[in-house]
């Protein structure tokens, strides 16, 4: 069995288990995950505590996901937005976490750290909803120890592998910190380049809101698409005039009047990620020309352009089917499903 060098438990302790850990949960593009490998690895070798690295972890995670909780319970829903500001994965992410909560319920949250993603969005947005504090502190404990066990038994059952990993690296006079850190530029690189790809995308199809409202008193006005859940339709009923609620969660047929017009899109989503996820399933169903909308409804108002309130059959249709676009000056409804994000 190949030896793990004593001089790692030093270097690679329950601090800096917890340092690791606590980086990663704040949103540091840093995995956590190896850490706790190699820790486990530590503890089958009798080198290091079991629960000290476990308390570390778990500790690491508790405080992260309080703070993400209290600011989303402080901040609401443009703290979520300020968030998802900076993450493509994490504006998409989003979505899929309030579909499954509202499922679920707060349980979820035992399990929601082996999802990539919804880890880090789950407990600011549970930070927007009721959730007693006290429920979600314990679900979250029930959570961070059992990811945090699950790595660390990963560590222990692939103990030589993780050993004989360190002994090649340290034969070309690398640490384990320097792979941890290759690692991660090869993770912000990865990042960088599907941002940069997502930029040359928007640049081409994103319309603002000063081109809508040139659109809107054309003689041939786009088809709007509201896209926001029916949850933030049901809390926020304004809409830009005309705008049709589009669900992403109901199957159903779209009218092919629509397939030829222009369309716009907008949503909660203050970097478009998610607008351009539902753009790419509209035009599988045969769609032309989908563009979002810059900035969202929120954009929409910040520039002072009227909007209007969701008439209350709209809302209703929202909150007991939760399936369908339904336009006051049409009997047509159009629905469509979305997929897991690329």
């Amino acid at each position: 069995m190949p030896h793990v060098p004593i001089s790692l438990v030093s270097s690679w302790g329950a601090w800096a288990v917890f340092v690791s850990v606590l980086a990663t949960q704040l949103g540091v593009p840093v995995p956590a995950a190896p850490m706790l490998v190699l820790a486990g690895t530590l503890v089958a070798a009798g080198l290091a505590s079991f629960w000290h690295m476990l308390a570390a972890a778990v500790l690491a995670v508790v405080i992260a996901d309080s703070l993400w909780f209290a600011a989303g319970r402080l901040y609401g829903r443009r703290f979520l937005n300020s968030l998802v500001r900076f993450s493509l994965s994490l504006d998409t992410t989003l979505r899929t976490a309030r579909n499954w909560f509202e499922r679920f319920g707060v349980p979820l949250l035992a399990l929601s750290k082996f999802v990539p993603g919804l880890g880090l969005v789950s407990s600011p947005l549970l930070g927007t909803t009721q959730i007693d504090v006290r429920v979600f502190v314990f679900w979250d404990l029930v959570g961070a120890s059992l990811w945090a066990s699950a790595w660390m038994l990963g560590g222990a059952i692939l103990k030589a592998e993780v050993a004989n990993l360190l002994i090649f690296v340290r034969t070309y006079g690398l640490t384990a910190l320097d792979v941890l850190g290759m690692a991660a530029g090869v993770f912000l690189a990865y990042r960088w380049v599907r941002r940069v790809q997502f930029r040359r995308w928007l640049a081409k199809y994103r319309i603002t809101p000063e081109q809508l409202d040139e659109m809107m008193r054309s003689d041939s006005p786009p088809v709007i698409f509201d896209a926001r859940p029916a949850e933030i339709r049901r809390k926020e009923a304004h809409r830009i005039k005309g705008a049709l609620p589009l669900d992403l969660e109901a199957s159903g047929k779209i009218d092919e009047m629509f397939r030829e017009r222009e369309v716009v899109i907008y949503c909660v989503c203050p970097n478009e990620a998610t607008a351009k996820q539902i753009a790419r399933q509209l035009k599988a169903k045969g769609f032309t020309n989908v563009r979002p909308l810059k900035g969202g409804l929120d954009a929409w108002e910040k520039k002072g352009f009227p909007v209007e309130t969701i008439p209350l059959d709209v809302s209703r249709h929202d909150a007991d089917a939760g399936a369908s676009v339904d336009d006051h000056d049409m009997d047509d409804m159009v629905t469509v499903r979305a997929t897991a994000p690329e």
